[in-house]
């Protein structure tokens, strides 16, 4: 089990070596997933990218899988971490459901940066991938989208969970600026899913297949610019403002919650010395 880490909070989820593999590739999945326009010459049309979607999606999910159950196999993740992550999951879902991202204000981000901050990048990278199945579950929004939705969302929470070390003002405004940028990382990942097989944009913004490197990241540049830049603002000066505003009270109390669940505390069975009872009849009781 992962041991405090000074007042950042605790790595509930311990990257032993198995999880760090299964978090390599799901991530690995991931870069595929994203990038493959960049990487490969062959053109593509809608449908063969729809088809493809799902394929990732299961590959991401059963990737992710297998980091909780290497875990829970070592004793790294118990019932609480478990607990923690559907409550946390939950209460992401939930803010989704009351602003799903309507012009770009989307504060789950809020939650998955706090939350990745305290309990540990493996704990952040499994909250983005069940919060948003959550979410998804509740709104409908079930589609090729998806498992690009999932990974980039993991990325975040793992990513809170490996800033520096620091506290108090200091690590609210790291917080915040990270809450920003990857507001902004988000959408310009997420566009990837379908920007290369939209037959509706101008040449200077659309997917060339087998074209350089550089132009068609000039291309990406710039139907970014003109599409995905005031949604994505949006995303990251909401998110960036309640980490200044709320956080403070939000990370006390995730903090406060981490201790008194005790996660990675051995559980020890004590008699009552006083039972004069057989031993075989006696009760053990928690200490």
């Amino acid at each position: 089990m992962g041991q405090p880490s000074g007042t950042n909070g605790t790595n509930v989820v311990a990257l032993r070596p198995r999880s760090v593999v299964a978090l390599c590739l799901a991530s690995a999945v991931g870069v595929v997933g994203f990038g493959w326009p960049f990487l490969t010459p062959e053109p593509s049309t809608l449908g063969e990218h729809v088809g493809d979607a799902p394929y990732l999606f299961v590959a991401v999910l059963t990737l992710v899988i297998a980091v909780v159950a290497a875990e829970l196999s070592e004793g790294g993740m118990d019932v609480k971490a478990v607990a923690m992550l559907g409550v946390l999951a939950a209460v992401g879902a939930g803010l989704q459901i009351l602003s799903p991202g309507a012009g770009g204000f989307d504060p789950a981000f809020f939650v998955l940066v706090l939350a990745g901050r305290v309990f540990g990048p493996g704990f952040g990278f499994a909250l983005g991938v069940v919060l948003l199945f959550a979410n998804a579950l509740l709104t409908g929004g079930v589609g090729p989208w998806m498992p690009f939705q999932m990974i980039g969302l993991a990325w975040v929470g793992l990513g809170a969970g490996c800033l520096p070390r620091c506290s108090g003002r200091v690590e609210r405004v790291i917080l915040a600026v990270y809450a920003g940028l990857t507001g902004f990382a988000y959408g310009a990942l997420l566009n990837l899913w379908f920007w290369p097989v939209a037959a509706y944009l101008p040449p200077g913004s659309s997917y060339v297949p087998g074209a350089p490197l550089l132009t068609n990241l000039s291309h990406y540049a710039a139907f970014y610019a003109t599409t995905s830049l005031g949604w994505d603002t949006a995303r990251a000066l909401l998110n960036a403002t309640l980490v200044l505003v709320a956080g403070r009270p939000i990370l006390l109390a995730l903090r406060r919650a981490a201790r008194r669940a005790a996660f990675g505390a051995a559980v020890t069975l004590e008699l009552d010395p006083g039972d004069a009872r057989p031993p075989a009849a006696r009760s053990p009781q928690l200490p």
